[in-house]
């Protein structure tokens, strides 16, 4: 639930990624080996297959900072599908795809005025990492995490939020997968 009362009518703002046992998202030189390399062992739960597609088939727009989109380019990693918008936040001039906008406007305004009536009447991902998440969860923007944890301890990294979250977390959802990781989706609550 969002403290915004326009909130009831707008699509949920979703902070959807995967994070180490340990909280981190990423390696300290970025890398995320961790994760695409992880092949798990066989636990309890249902498949992972299909998990992201079902995630995305909601998803009416993306948002994310700059420094993952420079990780997808770098990776060769697929953008959003054709008539889903991105948004990078960013003050450099980056070589992005076709199509994907960039913004130097605080995030909050950004979402807002641009995002939410883009998507369609459907959600907004916040992609990749903290930062992006942490602004607009201090706006009060921010509807649910949503964590694939993965059974690996990095020990350092790039953390899932860039600071302290102020409002209070409500447990929606687990769900175990087969291979060992865990999905916890999360509802920020009214402060």
């Amino acid at each position: 639930m969002d403290t915004d009362p326009s909130s009831a009518a707008r699509p949920r703002v979703r902070y959807y990624a995967a994070q180490s046992l340990d909280g981190y998202l990423a390696e300290t030189d970025h890398s995320i080996d961790w994760l695409t390399g992880y092949t798990g062992h066989p636990a309890v739960g249902e498949p992972l297959d299909g998990d992201f597609e079902r995630f995305t088939a909601g998803v009416g727009a993306w948002v994310m900072g700059a420094r993952t989109a420079e990780f997808l380019l770098a990776e060769g990693a697929p953008w959003a599908p054709p008539g889903v918008p991105v948004w990078v936040l960013t003050h450099h001039d980056l070589p992005l795809p076709e199509g994907v906008r960039t913004s130097a406007r605080p995030v909050e305004e950004l979402l807002r005025e641009e995002v939410l009536p883009a998507a369609g009447g459907r959600d907004v991902w916040v992609v990749g990492g903290g930062p992006v998440a942490q602004a607009l969860a201090d706006a009060g923007l921010l509807d649910t995490v949503e964590l694939t944890v993965v059974p690996v301890v990095l020990g350092a990294g790039h953390p899932l939020f860039s600071g302290r979250l102020e409002r209070p977390l409500a447990l929606e959802a687990v769900r175990p997968f087969d291979n060992g990781m865990v999905h916890l989706v999360y509802r920020l609550t009214p402060a």
